[in-house]
């Protein structure tokens, strides 16, 4: 376990993460269009209390990397009003750069935590070859998190999943799991005791790469499932991509459509009363 809090010198008007940004009116527009959907997500999903302690999982990915800049971005705005904890669980993923995360969240004065758990050997030991590490990897580094966010006195734990893994989610339940179910941007964790935040729930990753590159992230790649060919998840993105390059405009719709639920319009007799539902006969 490695805690980490330093104090570089910030330049007046903006975070150290954002120092060498471009200057362009298009960065600039990316850059506020983001916040504007972070922004919407956290309070429209009552995901703030001031005061409390937020643990944000860092991967080394594009989309961690950009949650945690825009959750930055929102804090010196003033508009967020909760402590980041920043931290990446090392799996053992064999190659894995040690020193770029620790270096670069050190020079921001980002504070943050390194967890080493070698998660990895657990997972190409317990999964038949051919078949996907994605479940069991994600539940063992999910049960390490919490883990971690119990330690360190954080109320949540904050992802980064965007709109197309939300939309990916829903169709692989709706095609493979016969269930209307997508990820939630906000979930209470089973034992009850951690909120799970997902504030990028509205923004695309289509922004989320434009935003990565403009920022000159160090994008640390994942050799365990990014490894591997023909995930389910990979043909539901490439569907979803079809679907937006013949109709522009469709993933938005299918995010509204996720929170304009009509249960009487469905079938599913749990959630409404269709054998109570009689028509009340001709007035008199």
């Amino acid at each position: 376990m490695n805690i980490a809090v330093t104090e570089p010198e910030t330049e007046a008007g903006t975070h150290p993460m954002f120092r060498a940004v471009p200057s362009s009116v298009e960065f600039n527009k990316l850059r506020k269009r983001l916040l504007r959907q972070t922004r919407e997500a956290i309070e429209g999903f009552g995901m703030a209390r001031p005061g409390d302690r937020w643990l944000v999982a860092l991967s080394g990915g594009k989309d961690s990397y950009g949650l945690l800049a825009l959750l930055l971005d929102l804090k010196w705005r003033g508009l967020l009003p909760v402590e980041l904890l920043a931290c990446n669980l090392d799996q053992g993923q064999p190659n894995f750069p040690k020193h770029i995360l620790p270096e670069y969240l050190a020079g921001l004065g980002v504070p943050h935590r390194i967890e080493y758990r070698d998660t990895y050997s657990i997972v190409t030991e317990k999964v038949p070859e051919g078949n996907t590490y994605c479940s069991l990897c994600s539940r063992l580094r999910r049960g390490h998190l919490y883990r971690v966010a119990r330690e360190e006195g954080c109320a949540a734990l904050v992802l980064g999943h965007h709109r197309e893994d939300i939309l990916e989610t829903f169709f692989m339940n709706l095609f493979h799991g016969g269930r209307l179910a997508a990820m939630p941007p906000k979930l209470l964790n089973d034992e009850g005791d951690l909120m799970v935040f997902r504030p990028l729930a509205y923004a695309a990753e289509a922004d989320l790469q434009k935003f990565a590159d403009a920022m000159a992230f160090p994008i640390i790649p994942c050799d365990l499932c990014g490894s591997q060919e023909g995930l389910q998840r990979n043909t539901m993105k490439a569907m979803l991509d079809d679907i937006e390059k013949k109709m522009p405009g469709r993933k938005d719709t299918m995010i509204r459509a996720l929170a304009n639920v009509r249960p009487s319009h469905l079938l599913d007799p749990k959630l409404f009363d269709f054998a109570g539902l009689a028509a009340a006969g001709p007035a008199e």
